[in-house]
């Protein structure tokens, strides 16, 4: 099994400078081995090592060949990409996100081992994304603890809110907040809250499908509602700049700011782009900003140590996973393949300004939100019963596993946290 990074450095280190030495290496190992010799330059024996990779691994398998199958493969797009063709590298998609990488599976004459081609159009992915909402708490669990943050953050008797969600997708979070906002207003003489949502995303048809979707949902409750479809593109100093006169904000209007899963990708080797766009956030006085990001350090300049911190994530992912769902669950074998394979890929084979998942830990954030003015709201009581009722209910294996450090959330899996949630004024 994998152990820790600085174990498998040393490995893979002892491995190109002694070869002479003949010594058992593990599938993790080996890949470590590989990913070296890529660093090195000796792209020749890292493409016949991964030849022997990609034999032993399986799409189909345990864990542990689910997981070296998609390195393999993130590997040999790293080495095509150098000018080396291999038999294993995944080919060139036709569907792209924001310059994330998303390739096809294998040619079908020479292999099938894939579920479904990478070639993702925006329904797979779709799929996808409700699958690892479903078969995983971290989605559910950031939602969640975001949602009861800006339900105390506002007060009961606020007669209208307005939410900016950056990124949001299919709006799944925000029926269980309209939910509770009516059943809130039930229990008391003020009428439900006027509800506003500014969603933010790339591809306006998805935007609107998601915004009527939620219309009908207030609907349903009685709420009043409005959506507002916000179109923007990957340059952050023009959002930062055109930010303030593209949201209208209204007067007597409880403002909450929404950011799971989002501000990573704008990470770039210095932080001064993400840094003005904080202070925008901050500009616009929100009563509660919520925050949800991979506690892991993907941002690595150096691509071997980026691969390891990679390596040791998505092994505690996959490991989840498989304690978790049958090897033979379709939304589990979508979720490893298109969703997770697509940030591998990302992670490994891109550089530069073509690599969009730069995941940081949860120290990084908190020193850029508070360099910016931002203080950190406390948890509740309330928000840690939610949460671990949430875990107990619908992820009762014992693998899941709850923390609180710093007044923020922690949610990982065997020790090894993996997504952190904090909320901040």
């Amino acid at each position: 099994m994998l152990g820790s990074l600085s174990q498998l450095m040393s490995s893979s280190s002892s491995h190109v400078q002694d070869q002479e030495v003949p010594r058992p290496q593990t599938a993790f190992q080996l890949l470590v081995t590989c990913a070296d010799l890529i660093s090195q330059s000796d792209y020749s024996a890292a493409k016949r090592l991964l030849s022997i990779l990609f034999s032993d691994s399986s799409p189909y398998g345990d864990s542990v060949e689910r997981l070296v199958y998609q390195f393999v493969r993130a590997l040999s797009l790293r080495l095509n990409r150098h000018g080396i063709p291999t038999s294993t590298a995944p080919v060139p998609g036709v569907f792209s996100v924001n310059r994330s990488i998303v390739s096809t599976c294998p040619p079908c004459g020479t292999n099938n081992k894939m579920l479904s081609c990478y070639d993702s159009d925006q329904e797979t992915l779709r799929s996808c994304y409700l699958s690892l909402n479903q078969i995983t708490p971290f989605i559910r669990f950031s939602h969640l603890t975001a949602n009861q943050a800006i339900l105390e953050a506002i007060r009961g008797g606020q007669q209208a809110i307005h939410i900016i969600d950056f990124d949001i997708m299919h709006g799944v979070q925000w029926p269980p907040l309209m939910q509770a906002l009516a059943d809130r207003s039930s229990n008391t003489l003020h009428p439900p809250p006027m509800l506003r949502i500014t969603g933010t995303g790339h591809d306006l048809n998805i935007l609107h499908r998601t915004g009527d979707r939620l219309l009908k949902f207030a609907q349903s409750l009685g709420l009043r509602f409005q959506f507002h479809p916000l179109l923007l593109d990957n340059d952050l100093t023009s959002l930062a700049l055109h930010l303030p006169s593209a949201i209208t904000l209204l007067p007597d209007e409880a403002l909450a700011v929404n950011c799971v899963l989002y501000l990573h990708r704008f990470l770039k080797d210095d932080s001064r782009e993400l840094l003005l766009f904080l202070h925008k956030i901050k500009a616009l006085n929100p009563m509660v900003v919520t925050i949800a990001e991979r506690e892991a350090n993907h941002n690595q300049p150096l691509f071997l140590q980026r691969f390891l911190e990679a390596l040791d994530h998505y092994k505690a992912l996959f490991d989840s996973l498989e304690a978790t769902l049958p090897p033979n669950s379709r939304e589990r074998l979508a979720v490893e393949q298109i969703w997770f394979g697509r940030e591998i890929m990302d992670i490994v084979a891109a550089e530069g300004e073509g690599r969009r998942e730069r995941h940081q830990k949860f120290e990084t954030w908190e020193m850029m939100l508070k360099s910016v003015g931002f203080n950190k709201v406390p948890l509740s009581p309330f928000a840690l019963a939610q949460a671990k009722l949430l875990l107990r209910l619908h992820y009762p294996s014992e693998g899941y596993q709850l923390q609180i450090l710093r007044n923020s959330f922690f949610l990982g899996w065997q020790n090894h946290s993996l997504f952190s949630i904090s909320s901040w004024h």
